[in-house]
């Protein structure tokens, strides 16, 4: 990726945040995919689903550094599946028989580790 959108975070700052946080950061484009899904705007929704593709490739970057891999071992696997079923359910047939409530229970428990 050459042009980001989220410049800041994909010039360093992202690689700094723990995982949780950047799940927190990604489960909040996510809901607004949800949002705008569900106000039938899909200008927008479109716009907040590229951003977050755009977080968890970002994710997958930094889950591929040694430092990440010895902290956190599962987190590559974890974030391509993530991007998987997220594309799966918001662009594709949507195999994985997903749903909103379920994207939004997933990042939900990121939200309450950062809160502990």
């Amino acid at each position: 990726m050459s042009e980001f959108m989220h410049h800041e975070l994909a010039s360093g700052r992202w690689e700094n945040m723990s995982l949780a946080e950047q799940m927190g950061n990604i489960g909040s484009e996510i809901s607004r995919v949800i949002r705008w899904k569900t106000k039938g705007n899909t200008e927008r929704m479109n716009g907040a689903l590229d951003r977050a593709l755009e977080l968890i490739d970002l994710s997958i970057q930094w889950a591929q550094t040694g430092e990440a891999r010895r902290a956190h071992p599962g987190a590559l696997h974890e974030l391509c599946r993530l991007r998987e079923v997220v594309c799966d359910y918001y662009c594709g047939e949507n195999a994985y028989l997903s749903n909103d409530n379920d994207m939004l229970r997933y990042f939900d428990a990121f939200a309450l580790m950062l809160r502990n």
